[in-house]
């Protein structure tokens, strides 16, 4: 029969994690990948500890950002955790600029957490894709990684047609023009919608668009129009952050 391990075995292994974790610190200096601050420990991963509590201090409860606008037409709700500043503009860049992907767990489950209500009955969700150069120059799509993070199944559905302009370099009369005609379907989902429309993926469905900011919803809106036209019965959208709308 096995024997019981007595409480000072755990405590000894305690001690020798907390040693090792000491060691590494010593050797490694790991920099917060959000603040840039020297870690006190490497159990809080790429961002520390501070930069969580800060972005959990500004989080809005659940659909309490981002309810969608006049520009948003063909979105029936639209959720961020907060507003593109501070804390959660610093750890969005350290996913998406510093290539730091563990970054993506932990703030794709608080998206999730607070757009329960965008989430709930969804089928699918739909990550906005990068075009393919942008993605080789980056090695990821960081809206993929965020939308394994929030209990849907993940369908890959959506290309960029050409490249655009980053949404943030461009005032806002121009981010519609720079959006238009910018998405379509897969070439081989496209092929299947022409076959038959009633057997597409998508058909029927209630999908949920994913993204690490919003903007202005133009980029958000333009890919809703593609999977509408598809035969979505609904399209939602769930990003980490939102800018925000300045007063009219």
């Amino acid at each position: 029969m096995a024997q019981d391990v007595s409480p000072a075995y755990y405590r000894r292994l305690h001690l020798l994690a907390r040693a090792l974790d000491a060691i590494a610190i010593v050797l490694f200096a790991p920099e917060c990948a959000a603040c840039g601050t020297l870690q006190a420990t490497l159990r809080d991963g790429a961002v520390c500890s501070s930069c969580w509590e800060a972005v959990r201090a500004v989080a809005q409860p659940p659909g309490g950002i981002g309810k969608g606008d006049d520009r948003t037409h063909h979105l029936a709700r639209l959720r961020a955790i907060a507003s593109y500043d501070g804390a959660l503009r610093r750890v969005i860049h350290a996913l998406k600029y510093g290539k730091r992907r563990s970054v993506a767990r932990r703030l794709g489950r608080l998206m999730r957490d607070h757009a329960a209500d965008v989430l709930a009955g969804a089928d699918v969700a739909v990550p906005v894709p990068l075009h393919w150069t942008r993605r080789r120059e980056r090695g990821f799509n960081q809206a993929a990684l965020l939308a394994r993070e929030l209990g849907l199944p993940v369908l890959a559905a959506l290309r960029r047609a050409r490249r655009t302009r980053p949404q943030v370099d461009l005032v806002a009369r121009d981010r519609l023009t720079n959006v238009a005609g910018a998405f379509a379907l897969r070439r081989r989902d496209a092929w299947r919608l022409r076959i038959c429309r009633r057997h597409h993926p998508l058909a029927g469905r209630t999908v949920v668009l994913v993204d690490d900011v919003c903007t202005t919803g133009a980029t958000l809106d333009a890919c809703a129009r593609v999977l509408t036209q598809a035969g979505a019965v609904s399209v939602r959208a769930v990003t980490a952050a939102r800018v925000p709308m300045p007063p009219a």
